[in-house]
């Protein structure tokens, strides 16, 4: 199907030699919030019971060690300049790229199929499982997503960044997607009771609220969604 969406030219977008400090330090949170969200089981009690000593002491760990790898520029954009200037050059992925992308996928993907599954059961039968889901249906799909980013079959996470001007746009139009549909379905579980009705209601809020955004993703309608067609330079994030 021919794209039909906003495109974004390489050669018209303001080129940066290097990152600032401010903008470095902007991305430390959002790769925080990645790695703190990969033990499933674990994040699945802070929205149940609120925060435990078990989150207290894994984001402890992870504040230490993406600490250490954005003052060492290991992070995506923590580096003291952007790493990816030509959008269709061969040019190698790093690993430490291919790592924290391969987590944002598992972060981005995980969550939201597994709680797919479990508004799907709630509203067939009546009965949440969502611990029994998160649990022992986590860690497999965890893997499995793992296993996709080192075999390099995720976008932003090959051993080249060749694609990175089309690649990009799925990643932020899952997020977007992703970030969006979690937000109204936390919203609408502290409102409304567990019963099957109001399971449905959820159900269809957060089905709609992932096709709506993808589709606006799919459209460049949201922001780093648009294709970046042939130009001269670009940066990407």
């Amino acid at each position: 199907m021919q794209y039909r969406g906003k495109l974004e030219f390489a050669d018209a977008r303001k080129m940066r030699e290097r990152n600032t400090r401010l903008y470095r330090l902007a991305h430390w949170p959002i790769w925080i919030w990645v790695f703190f969200l990969a033990p499933g089981p674990l994040t699945f009690t802070l929205f149940a019971h609120g925060f435990g000593h078990g989150n207290l002491a894994w984001l402890t760990l992870v504040l230490l060690g993406t600490g250490i790898a954005a003052v060492r520029g290991k992070l995506p954009g923590s580096e003291p300049r952007p790493y990816i200037l030509r959008f269709d050059e061969d040019k190698t992925n790093p690993l430490y790229r291919r790592v924290c992308y391969t987590f944002a996928w598992n972060a981005v993907l995980s969550f939201a199929l597994l709680n797919l599954a479990g508004l799907v059961i709630a509203s067939a039968t009546g009965v949440w499982m969502m611990k029994q889901i998160y649990n022992y249906a986590y860690l497999p799909l965890c893997v499995a997503i793992l296993a996709l980013g080192a075999a390099g079959l995720l976008p932003r996470v090959g051993r080249s960044t060749k694609g990175e001007g089309t690649e990009r746009r799925y990643f932020y139009g899952s997020v977007w997607a992703v970030t969006v549909a979690q937000t109204v379905l936390l919203a609408l579980w502290k409102a409304l009771p567990e019963t099957r009705t109001t399971s449905a209601i959820k159900l269809v809020a957060f089905s709609g609220a992932l096709a709506g955004m993808g589709f606006a993703a799919y459209r460049g309608v949201l922001p780093r969604t648009r294709p970046i067609v042939p130009g001269e330079l670009m940066v990407a994030d």
